[in-house]
């Protein structure tokens, strides 16, 4: 599993939540998708890495902003 953060704004509540995870669990090979709201934060867990396009449409199609990928320091 490849794990992916991104950020995403605009999200306010648990709907918004429910509609970011929808579209992106629609994406081939998303297993996972966790959303902070607070932090405008998604993790998502994935057999393969994803086209960060992919996902911008995803979250564009959910109705939010995608701010782009976290870069996590190991």
């Amino acid at each position: 599993m490849i794990e992916h953060v991104y950020t995403v704004s605009g999200m306010s509540c648990g709907h918004c939540a429910q509609s970011v995870t929808e579209e992106i669990t629609a994406l081939p090979g998303v297993a996972e998708v966790d959303v902070d709201v607070p932090a405008g934060r998604v993790t998502v867990r994935a057999e393969a890495a994803l086209v960060e396009d992919d996902v911008r449409a995803a979250v564009a199609e959910a109705g939010f902003t995608f701010e782009g990928a976290v870069d996590l320091v190991p």
